[in-house]
């Protein structure tokens, strides 16, 4: 039996909160691995918990089958909307999730706010994530990337000076193909 993490067991966290949402899913020994569907013997919920607070959301939202559910449907919407910048229907669907909320302009001490509302607390997590991508398509849209393993599924925002970071990590995906290209080499010697 594996033992319940409780730290984020993904290999790649901290990117921004729509690409991170996407990074609920790896590959883990081969195989497809989702921290909402029972991954590393946490519940649906616990792995919605342990995102949550992964990305700093925890306070701000519940983790319930409300949430869950919504946070699924976003999840989906970004990858399609990821995967193929020009299909419609993905931009439909995020658009639908973020039906259920706005930013409502505040004053405060500080001068200027804003402030998220939605009409059902349970979008709250998948709206921030749709909301993310919409800052990201409108800051540096070609910086969002799939690593370039082709045996690994996680996004990341390319925060590199010159752009061209290709790969989740360099540690893992990055050591990886640079292993792969030196056997190569040396079998062809």
């Amino acid at each position: 039996m594996t033992a319940v993490p409780t730290t984020d067991p993904r290999p790649l966290t901290g990117e921004p909160v729509s690409l991170d949402l996407l990074n609920t899913r790896w590959m883990r020994e081969g195989e497809l691995t989702d921290l909402f569907a029972g991954a590393f013997g946490l519940s649906r919920l616990e792995g919605l918990a342990l995102w949550l607070e992964s990305t700093g959301l925890a306070g701000r939202f519940r983790a319930d089958k409300s949430a869950l559910v919504h946070l699924l449907t976003a999840r989906e919407a970004l990858a399609r909307a990821v995967a193929d910048p020009a299909d419609a229907s993905a931009r439909e669907l995020i658009d639908a999730v973020l039906e259920h909320g706005r930013i409502r302009a505040t004053l405060t001490a500080e001068g200027p706010g804003e402030r998220a509302e939605f009409d059902d607390p349970s979008w709250g997590p998948a709206w921030t994530a749709a909301r993310d991508y919409l800052a990201l398509l409108g800051s540096a849209p070609e910086r969002i990337r799939k690593c370039a393993s082709e045996t690994c599924v996680l996004h990341f925002h390319d925060t590199s000076r010159n752009g061209t970071r290709r790969w989740c990590s360099m540690a893992v995906c990055g050591n990886r193909a640079k292993a792969s290209r030196h056997y190569a080499r040396t079998r062809e010697r």
